[in-house]
């Protein structure tokens, strides 16, 4: 028996000599080593053995065992080197070649627009004020002087969760919530999603954005709110926009107006942008109803302001001469690529 072991020992050995892939040194392993293997089938016959031949077999058979395994990992490893080798020699890298274009993604133009606002009036030292979406009716409407019932309400077409409980239809109750919690001076913008229950088409959605204004202090004039805006105007749409202020109606402003800015695609002269008026509308806005400023926590007698509200949408939308709302919620890459 020791002699058929010393015997698989150098058969084994010279076919893993001879083997040229990891392949075929798995086919030897399986052949020597194996359940059904020459090692294991002789050692199957060591019951025939005396005793004390045993225990000197079973051990020159281990020893065989961990020759095989030695050598077969020793090729295997001269195998792979080798492999390597040979790819790396049949693989090479023109460096002259150009490389492949990543693609990189781009700003939305909601954001980019947005971020051009807030850069505007953070010069103007304004801050940025957030409130939920998910709005209580109070803020929304009673502590902006539309209480139940009120016509204005209507105009609105309200998401109702509850009786009192809606998705915010403007931004407008980060103001009251700002009033609540600072007191005067104040000086916010506050952009944020918004929820009416309108038809989509080419300038509706029943998701927009808004961004709404405020600004509270001693001695605050319509002049200012004028002086703000007009600034605005100029730095967002060019130094050579004209600002027209038209008297309206706000329930949460008074005296209310809507502010035009003179084209900035034909100057005033009336094109197709401006359907021929030389003026497009972009924003309401008003000095803040004593009741609001009350609502707030905050003593009219001593303390006054404006507000001014514009859709972020309808920005993007002139900036860009954009003329479907649609297309900046479709996610379009042919469409979104173009900024």
């Amino acid at each position: 028996m020791r002699e058929q072991l010393e015997k698989i020992k150098l058969e084994a050995l010279e076919e893993i000599k001879e083997a040229t892939n990891s392949q075929r040194i798995d086919e030897i392993r399986v052949k020597y080593l194996g359940k059904k293997g020459s090692l294991t089938t002789i050692l199957r016959g060591m019951g025939s053995l005396s005793p004390e031949e045993r225990p000197i077999i079973g051990k020159f058979a281990n020893e065989v065992r961990e020759f095989i395994e030695e050598e077969i990992k020793k090729a295997l490893l001269n195998i792979k080197n080798k492999e390597r080798e040979l790819k790396i020699k049949g693989e090479y890298i023109d460096i002259t070649m150009p490389g492949k274009k990543v693609e990189i993604g781009g700003i939305h133009p909601l954001n980019k627009v947005l971020d051009e606002i807030k850069d505007i009036f953070f010069g103007m030292g304004f801050s940025i004020a957030e409130g939920p979406e998910v709005e209580l009716d109070y803020y929304n409407f009673e502590a902006l002087n539309v209480p139940k019932n009120h016509p204005a309400r209507d105009e609105q077409d309200t998401f109702y969760i509850s009786e009192n409980l809606v998705l915010r239809t403007q931004t407008s109750p980060i103001q009251v919530r700002t009033m609540e919690k600072t007191k005067p001076p104040i000086r916010i913008i506050a952009p944020g999603r918004v929820y009416r229950s309108d038809a989509v088409d080419a300038t509706h959605s029943p998701i927009f954005y808004q961004i709404e204004g405020l600004v509270v202090d001693k001695g605050i004039t319509m002049a200012n709110l004028k002086g703000t805006l007009e600034t605005f105007a100029k730095r967002f749409f060019g130094e050579k926009t004209r600002t027209k202020f038209r008297p309206h109606h706000f329930p949460f402003t008074e005296p209310s107006a809507e502010m035009d800015v003179s084209c900035f695609v034909c100057g005033g002269e009336g094109c197709r942008v401006c359907k021929g008026s030389g003026w497009i509308e972009i924003l309401g806005c008003g000095m803040v109803h004593p009741d609001v400023l009350r609502k707030g926590g905050i003593d009219p007698e001593e303390y006054s302001g404006f507000a001014f509200g514009m859709g972020l949408d309808r920005i993007v939308m002139i900036k860009y001469g954009i003329d479907d709302i649609r297309l900046l919620y479709e996610n379009d890459i042919r469409f979104l690529k173009q900024f």
